[in-house]
């Protein structure tokens, strides 16, 4: 094999069209609202994580669970890559009625492009977060939240940060 790109290969890559049950796909016995999408900063050093933290509230009348996702997208790069790429998640339950505030890092790492080795690039980024992927048309309401932020700098190799 000679030709390593996933380009047509994967659904990532796919371009508009969407997978018939992505990641995350499902339904549930209850309804939940995200609130409050907040990123530790709009402007990132190119080696820098993220700190990013979303409320999530149970709007039913049924104790469940929700996987949230996050989703990172790179609004340009040098080299092809993902429309979005799953950088974390966690299933969490949420009493009826309740919420609780999640927190995650998003890690510099998970920004690294191959461009014959890891680079981190500079550019701007959009950060979804969720119960499912950006885009998803489901049959449960569900919804997506989002904030961009720029990292700035200069290129450089992963291990050099």
């Amino acid at each position: 094999m000679e030709n390593y790109t996933m380009e047509g290969r994967t659904y990532r890559y796919y371009g508009q069209e969407a997978p018939l049950y992505p990641f995350g796909y499902g339904l549930s016995y209850t309804t939940f609202h995200y609130r409050d999408l907040t990123l530790s900063s709009s402007v990132l050093p190119v080696c820098a994580n993220l700190s990013v933290s979303v409320v999530l509230k149970n709007t039913g009348l049924r104790d469940s669970e929700e996987v949230v996702q996050l989703y990172l997208r790179w609004e340009q790069s040098s080299v092809p890559v993902p429309r979005w790429q799953l950088v974390a998640f966690r299933r969490v339950a949420v009493l009826a009625g309740q919420e609780v505030k999640l927190s995650f890092q998003v890690l510099a790492e998970q920004r690294a492009v191959w461009v014959q080795d890891w680079r981190l690039e500079p550019g701007t980024f959009t950060l979804f977060a969720g119960g499912q992927q950006p885009g998803q048309k489901m049959r449960a309401p569900s919804e997506v939240l989002s904030a961009r932020f720029t990292v700035t700098g200069t290129a450089r190799p992963l291990h050099g940060c």
